[in-house]
C-alpha cells in the first residue's frame, strides 16, 4: 500500500496539471485525478497493469478519461481557465513582430487537432521525451515525431513564420 501512496503522491500533481490544461476546470481536474487512480487501482486488483513506463500508463488513463468526458459533453471549446493556463506557459520575450502574442498562441494551440495539441502540451509544457509520449499515446516514436512536426508546422503557418 505504501507503493501506491508513493505513486499517487508523485504523479497526482502532474495528472492534475495535465488534465487542467485539457479541461480548463479545477473541479473536473480533481475528478479526473480521482477517477484515474481509481481505474489504476481497479486494474491492479485484476492483476493487470504496466510492466514498465508507469507514468505513461497513468497519463494514458487520464487521457482516456478526458476523451470520454469530451465525448459525453461535446464542448465547443476549452474554458477560460484552460486558456489562462496555456497563456501562463507561453511567455515569448522579444518584439511583437518576431513573436506571436500570448493570445495568438492560445488561439492556435486550442484549435489544433486533439492529438497535435496533446503532443505539444506533453512535449513543450510537460517536458516529456518522445518515448514517454509514444508510450502514453500508444503510438510509435516516429508517429509522435510526425504529429509534432505537423503541429509545429500548423502553428508556424498560423503565425506566418517560415520553416527554418
Amino acid at each position: 500500500m505504501d507503493a501506491l501512496t508513493a505513486i499517487y503522491d508523485t504523479l497526482s500533481p502532474a495528472i492534475y496539471s495535465y488534465s487542467r490544461r485539457l479541461l480548463g476546470s479545477a473541479s473536473l481536474s480533481e475528478e479526473c485525478v480521482a477517477e484515474t487512480f481509481s481505474r489504476f487501482l481497479h486494474t491492479l486488483k485484476k492483476g493487470l497493469g504496466p510492466t514498465q513506463h508507469l507514468r505513461a500508463y497513468i497519463y494514458r488513463i487520464a487521457h482516456n478519461w478526458v476523451t470520454d468526458y469530451y465525448r459525453r459533453n461535446q464542448p465547443d471549446q476549452p474554458g477560460d481557465e484552460a486558456l489562462e493556463l496555456i497563456e501562463d506557459h507561453a511567455d515569448n520575450p522579444g518584439s511583437a513582430e518576431q513573436n506571436p502574442s500570448k493570445e495568438e498562441i492560445r488561439f492556435v494551440l486550442v484549435n489544433l487537432p486533439e492529438q497535435q495539441r496533446q503532443v505539444i502540451i506533453l512535449r513543450y509544457l510537460e517536458g516529456w521525451d518522445f518515448g514517454e509520449i509514444a508510450s502514453s499515446l500508444g503510438k510509435s516514436v516516429n508517429a509522435i515525431k510526425v504529429i509534432q512536426h505537423r503541429a509545429v508546422r500548423a502553428m508556424r503557418k498560423q503565425f506566418s513564420i517560415k520553416d527554418e
